[in-house]
């Protein structure tokens, strides 16, 4: 039987991710021929069973970074954008809290004080934010993310205004970087009635259309917490009408009548008191280390998810669905955890359960922003998870194959998932095998024969230094 990635016999390419040092060496030894204390794996390559979008993994920008707009100007940055090319083809979402409660004030010409704008380039080339005032935006920055916590803490969110020159960074930054950009407008700015007043959201697509911007919209963000965070209450009966007035203001615009129209996104899909939001596993404030390797945390991905796709199915089964904001911990992430190597265990199994149970697009918060969930830091430094985000894109392809995996010893603390390789950077008729241990003790496990007759590729992932698992 041909197999579902090409016609050619498999090269089998491996990502390992062992546990390092934490009470002992741990890791997963992968071997070519049956041996005792070797776990059999069963690779079947005989059909598809799910194909993902092209931009699987995809990132968020969050509307925080726009709470004062000077601070957009950091995705002037060309390391910024050269991080984010690595990253492509993806989404890049803009949104988050502070979407609902940002307003389009146009100025017809803007222009920072530092004379950086985005708007007037021919060039991507062009657009370069001086040394010197990335250096103090990154300083003004560490400051601001105090006044956001602290307006996260009490729920207390102010009005922000922003102008064209939010969108012109957010566009040169999507295009230059080669991401397909989605907005996120506000949704809470509301009529008498409770429908929603779509002036403001008319307004921005104008000045967009008038730029020839090619963006996707999106509208509101967790509309389930809005009583929460803004004592205003939408069931889906009137959030439906909403986005059908949205998809008809788009449908009048010659440049965005086919664009994507995207959502809404539930943070918390069982009931009112589940408080499991965007799909994260923990609470940043008070998680461990031992939950970012606990089974059954990474488990409970699962159950969120299935309970999704099951109501999907009932009342519109064509449609995809997203995880479109997510990370590990919950809260803007642990700090000290988040940040570190051990969140590569949530991050890599969320990606691989993820494509597995059928989702099309997992978006991760945020590539760079608040919290301590971030892909790069405040300094513009790649985080781990950046790396092995960087890694997934060119091993892993879209194809999700079925692999099955028996272990008696290490009960669910070895996950493995399998795709056809990314064709752009191996020869057709490459899969790869994902592989992580979470637990103390080594594991075994063994390759059919069809896999083992070929040289693999193994790219094994070791934290560096005396930090371990905390190393960053």
């Amino acid at each position: 039987m041909k197999d579902a990635c090409t016609r050619l016999s498999p090269l089998l390419v491996l990502v390992l991710v062992p546990l390092w040092y934490h009470t002992g060496a741990a890791g997963l030894h992968v071997r070519g021929e049956q041996k005792r204390n070797c776990s059999a794996v069963k690779l079947d390559l005989s059909a598809v069973i799910h194909r993902v979008d092209p931009r699987f993994l995809s990132v968020t920008i969050d509307a925080s970074l726009a709470s004062e707009e000077k601070f957009m100007s950091l995705l002037g940055s060309a390391k910024i954008r050269t991080l984010a090319k690595a990253l492509t083809p993806s989404f890049l979402r803009f949104g988050g809290t502070r979407q609902d409660f940002m307003v389009f004030t146009p100025h017809r010409f803007h222009r920072d004080a530092a004379g950086f704008t985005a708007g007037n380039h021919e060039s991507c080339d062009d657009l370069e934010l001086p040394s010197w005032l990335e250096d103090q935006l990154k300083k003004d920055w560490t400051q601001q993310q105090a006044v956001l916590m602290r307006e996260d803490l009490h729920r207390k969110y102010r009005r922000v205004k922003f102008t064209e020159e939010t969108v012109d960074l957010l566009h040169s930054f999507s295009s230059c970087s080669g991401m397909d950009l989605i907005f996120g407008l506000n949704a809470l700015l509301r009529n008498a009635d409770n429908s929603w007043n779509s002036s403001n959201a008319r307004s921005l697509l104008q000045y967009c259309e008038s730029r020839g911007y090619r963006i996707n919209w999106e509208l509101g963000n967790e509309p389930n917490s809005y009583e929460k965070k803004a004592g205003i209450r939408v069931d889906g009966h009137q959030l439906g009408k909403d986005f059908t007035r949205l998809r008809e203001m788009m449908s009048q615009s010659k440049l965005y009548h086919g664009a994507g129209l995207f959502g809404p996104d539930v943070g918390q899909p069982r009931d009112r008191r589940t408080d499991l939001l965007e799909g994260y596993y923990v609470n940043g404030r008070d998680t461990s280390l031992e939950d970012f390797l606990d089974p059954e945390i990474l488990d409970t991905l699962a159950l969120k998810t299935k309970e999704v796709l099951q109501k999907v199915k009932l009342v519109s089964p064509e449609k995809p669905v997203w995880l479109g904001e997510t990370s590990s911990a919950y809260g803007g992430g642990a700090v000290g955890l988040s940040d570190t190597f051990v969140a590569g265990f949530m991050w890599l199994d969320k990606l691989g359960l993820a494509a597995t149970l059928g989702l099309d697009v997992v978006m991760r918060q945020v590539f760079i922003g608040s919290g301590s969930y971030h892909l790069v830091d405040d300094n513009l430094d790649p985080l781990p998870d950046y790396w092995l985000s960087v890694l997934y894109k060119r091993l892993v392809g879209p194809e999700v194959l079925k692999v099955e995996f028996s272990s008696f010893t290490h009960n669910k603390t070895v996950r493995l998932y399998l795709h056809c390789t990314n064709k752009h950077r191996y020869r057709r008729g490459a899969v790869t095998l994902i592989s992580l241990n979470l637990g103390e003790t080594a594991a075994s496990v063994c390759l059919p024969p069809l896999a083992a007759s070929r040289t693999p590729d193994a790219f094994i992932l070791q934290s560096a230094g005396e930090g371990g698992l905390y190393s960053r």
